[in-house]
């Protein structure tokens, strides 16, 4: 029986994501897809990226999206469509957080399949 119990550890292991495997904020090919995609202009990990004349950062943490949408379903479509299409400035709930009124549209910056990952790594970050 021990046998097989380790066999179940090591296909629940297989199966995880590979953010489970390692931590989220060393994927250095999800910096560079974030970097190159012009995200990083607006956007940082942690909370500590300030924006322009020391005001509040223009875009929301990544480990704060990430806690904010922890566990929601439908998460990573929503936040894939906001990448792609831009947020609407009246209904943000980041509003006295960050100095931006909302998030541009980036379709031209990135593909959806690019946003997808991104998501799905910002919502990863721990």
């Amino acid at each position: 029986m021990p046998r097989l119990s380790t066999l179940a550890a090591v296909v629940a292991i297989s199966l995880a994501s590979p953010f489970a495997l390692a931590d989220a904020r060393n994927d250095a090919d999800m910096k560079k897809l974030a970097a190159d995609s012009g995200c990083t202009t607006c956007h940082g990990i942690d909370a500590a990226k300030p924006g322009p004349n020391g005001m509040k950062p223009i875009g929301p943490a990544w480990i704060d999206v990430a806690k904010q949408y922890q566990g929601k379903p439908g998460a990573t479509d929503f936040l894939t469509r906001v990448v792609l299409e831009g947020s609407n400035p009246y209904s943000s709930h980041w509003k006295d957080k960050v100095s931006g009124l909302s998030m541009p549209p980036n379709a031209v910056a990135i593909t959806e399949g690019n946003a997808r990952k991104l998501v799905n790594w910002i919502l990863a970050l721990k």
